[in-house]
């Protein structure tokens, strides 16, 4: 597939923003003291994120084996209804997308091709299933499976706490890094030994503002046992709680494609 189609697929799970006037929070705790698994987890989903709107603009380095890309993104998102993506380069559209909880849509602008249809692409792309709620979950520094579905037992590693299934998934294992200092995911990391995949997303840094927390630095690796993709995000601005639209509309004479 062409590549900016390719980094659009990948880079629409991780965009989340931050704005030059936010506090950003990094871990400066000194000592991590012992917490049962459940308030941890009553913590965590405290922080959820109040607002109903996002609007972001962000530059993102995209880098494989075979290249490395810098791309300017726009991002839309209503909470729990859509998401929409604009990636171009050099002040050129080139890719759009929209995820509804329905489905996933998108058309690329550069050779006139577009896909409609459920989350298997995506899932398949990142080694990982997905839906709508994980996706966003993953954006805004959520445990990207919930965490009130299952048990688990806590430990103290490093300066966060780790949380791990008391029995894990039987076709993958998951990973938890808690922040102490905002409860927010300092990590997550699903691997899959058979397939011999891994997603990790390491959320380097928080910021702060008007009191609401959500991600400022991330970076996400998809490990297959042929292939390492990295993606790192830079913030620029963010608007919370906006009036916005979602224009999407796949262009007339474009070619469906699928990206098996």
């Amino acid at each position: 597939m062409k590549s900016l189609l390719k980094f659009t697929l990948l880079v629409f799970v991780l965009i989340f923003s931050s704005c030059k006037t936010t506090k950003t929070l990094t871990n400066d705790v000194t000592e991590v003291k012992e917490l049962s698994s459940k308030k941890i987890i009553k913590r965590h989903y405290k922080n959820e994120l109040p607002q109903k709107t996002v609007l972001a603009k962000m530059k993102v380095r995209f880098q494989d084996a075979n290249q490395t890309q810098n791309v300017s993104v726009k991002l839309r998102m209503e909470v729990d209804k859509k998401i929409w993506i604009s990636a171009g380069m050099l002040g050129i559209t080139g890719a759009k997308m929209l995820i509804t909880p329905e489905k996933v849509s998108f058309y690329n602008a550069l050779d006139n091709t577009y896909f409609d249809g459920d989350f298997t692409i995506l899932s398949k792309f990142l080694g990982t299933d997905l839906d709508f709620e994980k996706v966003q979950n993953l954006l805004l520094g959520q445990a990207i499976y919930d965490l009130k579905d299952d048990r688990y037992a806590s430990d103290i590693e490093g300066k966060n706490y780790l949380l791990t299934p008391r029995k894990q998934q039987e076709l993958f294992d998951l990973f938890f890094w808690i922040n102490p200092s905002n409860f927010k995911v300092a990590k997550q990391h699903i691997k899959q030994e058979e397939k011999e995949q891994e997603l990790i997303i390491d959320y380097q840094t928080y910021q702060q503002k008007n009191g609401i927390i959500f991600p400022k630095d991330i970076e996400i690796q998809a490990i297959t046992k042929d292939e390492l993709t990295k993606i790192n995000i830079d913030y620029k601005t963010v608007e919370l709680d906006r009036k916005l639209s979602f224009p999407f509309k796949i262009p007339k004479g474009y070619k469906e494609i699928s990206l098996d």
